[in-house]
């Protein structure tokens, strides 16, 4: 487990300084810089009113020709703009990475366990556990932050990260499993061709709802209505699955795995025990028993001493199911791992905004980037894992499965409850997207699931460091593409932020 954790902060403050890093570039390259709005001559009025095709005048001060901050819906960090940009900034980023940290630990070490007990009681089969209860254990984060994009700062801050956590899921992932691999690995070419196939017809999904840059009640609907069907599908998976077993069992043995999310490993291949499948009962024991040991490795003692506060914290106000004392108390954990979820993906947007306002960055882009890579490196590490376990297939299945179940719920339940409850102007029944650029970054999702699937169909479906380098230079090029185009420098898709 230290080891794991280890890991995950390594990946972690890789992604969140390359990624910051690369969008930095692209400014200076662009020359981009934050101008009076008042005085930029590509803003029209006439442009602007088609461009963002809404009458939302408390959000777009047609007068200024630029779009309010998203920082005014926040409470003050004490600090003035200028303050932040002589260097303390680098505080929130401590901070940031810090409840990244959090977050991961919140979902890996309770809120999962509480959700394996919840689907022991209930009885639920492991097919639609996976695409529902286990799917929001490892998505809650994003779920929450497109809650406060779309509820509180009216932005593009979840949508940009749910987007973007795609991308992240599609090529960043297989990457550091093929990068990360002990040996090239055969996958299974049938679940993988699945949740492509569903992933595809979610994206086109998405491209239609944001293709007018306005969300409608109905659309909200549709999104939850598709997630639906996608339940009672993965409720014949096993069915489906043995059709495909028999029509394939000519060519290679088929080997049937669940769908559970990447944070959960457990599989139904034959040569795995599932009953001990990941974290025994023991290994838990000497988990818990840490708090209070001293590691022998220094690399674990600084592991220890970053991790030790936010332990203590959670196992003062969170009852640790997995004591065998406590195992009765999974409904609190779950209650408890909610709150602790929900409150911390508020400061998490709230910093995020800052540093996005410090340096001029649209919500979009940190969306796209420093959230979407923050909220999704737990699901690189846990696949990793599982990939070094010998199931390939169980990882790349599950980190193109997963992002079924951010775009129609996490995306498709704010916006309709937004929408149809609660609009921002009465009468009104939509939600506006700021960024037209969001909609050419949901096309090119397409692109990067034709990447992968080709290179993977190429290479007979097989996992190696080629895959791993063309899917890693694939997300570079994404990311590079979409800041470019959310700078505006091929055409306009964003208003400038108000003087404020």
């Amino acid at each position: 487990m230290a080891r794991r954790h280890r890991h995950m902060i390594a990946y972690r403050i890789l992604f969140v300084i390359v990624i910051p890093a690369m969008y930095f570039l692209c400014v200076s390259i662009a020359g981009y810089n934050s101008k009076d709005p008042t005085s930029v001559s590509g803003y029209r009025k006439a442009h602007l009113r088609k461009l963002l095709q809404t009458a939302e005048v408390e959000k777009v001060i047609i007068g200024e020709n630029c779009t309010a901050p998203a920082i005014d819906e926040f409470p003050s960090d004490g600090f003035t703009r200028v303050e932040r940009r002589s260097g303390f900034i680098a505080i929130h980023f401590a901070i940031a990475i810090y409840l990244f940290l959090l977050l991961a630990i919140v979902c890996d070490d309770f809120f999962v366990p509480s959700i394996k007990k919840i689907c022991e009681k209930m009885k639920v089969s492991e097919d639609v556990a996976g695409a529902t209860i286990m799917a929001a254990a490892s998505s809650s984060p994003e779920l929450f932050i497109n809650v406060i994009g779309t509820f509180i700062t009216e932005g593009d801050l979840g949508v940009g990260t749910i987007v973007g956590s795609a991308v992240f899921n599609i090529l960043a992932v297989p990457a550091c499993c093929g990068l990360f691999a002990k040996q090239a690995l055969d996958l299974e070419w049938w679940p993988i061709t699945r949740d492509t196939l569903a992933y595809s017809f979610t994206v086109l999904l998405l491209i239609i709802t944001l293709r007018d840059g306005r969300i409608e009640w109905y659309e909200g609907l549709i999104l939850i209505i598709f997630y639906i069907l996608y339940i009672l599908a993965m409720c014949f998976n096993r069915r489906i699955s043995g059709f495909m077993k028999r029509v394939t069992s000519k060519r290679k043995p088929y080997k049937s795995i669940s769908e559970n999310s990447p944070l959960i490993p457990s599989t139904y291949t034959k040569n795995v025990d599932i009953e001990n499948f990941g974290t025994s009962e023991e290994e838990e024991a000497l988990e818990i028993v840490s708090m209070t040991s001293w590691p022998s490795s220094k690399y674990e003692r600084i592991w220890w001493v970053l991790t030790w506060p936010i332990n203590l914290v959670l196992l003062v106000t969170i009852p640790d199911c997995r004591r065998s004392k406590l195992r009765s108390w999974y409904p609190l954990t779950f209650i408890m791992c909610i709150i602790w979820i929900a409150s911390t993906s508020y400061i998490v947007g709230w910093v995020i905004t800052i540093i996005g306002d410090t340096f001029d960055i649209p919500d979009s882009i940190m969306g796209l980037t420093f959230l979407a890579a923050g909220m999704s490196v737990p699901e690189a590490v846990s696949s990793v894992i599982v990939t070094n376990q010998g199931l390939g297939s169980m990882g790349i299945s599950n980190s193109i499965g997963s992002n079924v179940f951010d775009v129609l719920l996490c995306l498709g339940l704010p916006w309709f409850v937004k929408a149809a409850i609660m609009p921002t102007i009465p009468g009104e029944h939509s939600v506006k997207i700021n960024s037209q650029g969001l909609v050419y970054s949901s096309v090119s999702l397409f692109s990067t699931l034709f990447v992968l699937y080709i290179s993977l169909a190429c290479n007979k479906f097989k996992l190696n460091r080629g895959i791993g380098i063309t899917c890693l230079i694939t997300y570079a090029i994404f990311l590079i593409f979409a800041s470019i185009v959310e700078l505006n420098i091929f055409f306009v898709v964003n208003l400038p932020v108000c003087n404020h």
